[in-house]
């Protein structure tokens, strides 16, 4: 269900490992006399789902451990102020400066929660556009491009049905120059994608959408911000942003040889 970054778990809910039994028993059918290598992803190893899965399956199956990623997040503790307490004075005075000078080049910045699936299209239409400027989209890396695009097209849908969807655009002159986008799941936040025109690259227009993101969320009440990968390139940033870090891995279920 989610093979791409290895992030989600798709096993959900208390019912979630007599699922998973059904569908190996699907799956014995379909393949039968083989039997395919399953991957399930996001399990978090010191959470309750691991032993119950090792406990419930481990007889019928050699578990190994495929790979690991390692997730950040904030807590949103405190509001606002708590959050930023919580940050570097470094970063803190990096944040006015950046915030003092957005408003003197008359930078301002547009909420958008879309409702509907056409809401939720247009929006995304103006984050692709402002994707196309940025380093991602010049270099042909981005959401702009397959299979990126078609899955945040989709997610932004999805969560239009609900209204979790969050998005912030960073406008100058009538022109967006960057968006973030994300979306909740309960009082939890997730990161999804963000990026800004490359001729503003030294503008710490990343930064105030950032900014303007943690001030929406501490109105909403919401008390995480989960950011994603902290381990790869480009990735440094986030270490002035959370302050937690989680172990997420990928299993690997291989059955048994019978005797």
């Amino acid at each position: 269900m989610e093979a791409s970054w290895f992030f989600g778990c798709p096993l959900l809910g208390e019912d979630a490992p007599d699922l998973l039994a059904e569908a190996l028993a699907c799956i014995a059918r379909e393949y039968a006399p083989a039997f395919p290598g399953i991957v399930l992803s996001g399990i978090r190893p010191e959470a309750g789902l691991a032993p119950e899965l090792l406990r419930r399956f481990g007889r019928v199956f050699t578990f190994y451990r495929h790979s690991y990623s390692v997730q950040c997040a904030a807590s949103l503790r405190g509001g606002l102020d708590g959050f930023l307490s919580r940050r570097s004075a470094n970063h803190r005075a990096k944040l006015r400066k950046a915030a003092r000078q957005a408003r003197e080049r008359d930078i301002s910045f547009e909420r958008r929660s879309p409702a509907s699936a056409e809401e939720a299209a247009q929006i995304y239409r103006r984050m692709l556009r402002v994707e196309k400027t940025s380093w991602k989209g010049i270099g042909q890396c981005g959401m702009a491009e397959s299979p990126a695009k078609e899955f945040y097209e989709a997610l932004i849908g999805r969560l239009a049905a609900t209204r979790e969807a969050r998005v912030i655009f960073a406008r100058h002159e009538d022109r967006d120059i960057g968006f973030i986008f994300g979306g909740m799941a309960g009082t939890i936040y997730r990161g999804q994608q963000f990026s800004y025109d490359a001729a503003w690259k030294d503008r710490s227009i990343g930064n105030l959408l950032q900014l303007e993101k943690v001030t929406w969320l501490c109105e909403e009440a919401a008390e995480r911000y989960d950011m994603g990968p902290i381990v790869g390139p480009r990735m440094s940033y986030k270490q002035h942003w959370t302050e937690k870090n989680m172990e997420i891995q990928t299993w690997l279920l291989r059955l048994n040889r019978r005797p």
